[in-house]
């Protein structure tokens, strides 16, 4: 499949892009993710092991949008539980 990342045509198989990320430490998932095998990366560190650029020079977007074309899951992980609250119950100001 044929897409755009940073202004650079790419052309990716889905078994292409499962062997570049194998043996690949999945990064903290923060932000959008997509799902590769039984690993779920970061998908700016997708795009930076498969078309070999800098995070800085493509978006989140425009990898979630391939990925997603080629058939893998993205995501979002769930936000972080709000901060408890640090007032004792029963006193207010």
């Amino acid at each position: 499949m044929r897409c755009v990342i940073a202004h650079f045509p790419f052309d990716f198989v889905k078994s292409e892009v499962e062997q570049l990320m194998t043996g690949i430490k999945p990064e903290p998932a923060i932000g959008p993710c997509v799902v590769i095998g039984r690993h779920t990366y970061p998908v700016k560190q997708v795009g930076a092991v498969i078309t070999r650029q800098d995070r800085r020079d493509f978006t989140t977007g425009e990898v979630t949008r391939a990925m997603t074309r080629l058939g893998f899951t993205c995501v979002t992980p769930a936000a972080a539980a709000p901060p408890a609250s640090t007032e004792l119950p029963g006193l207010h100001f």
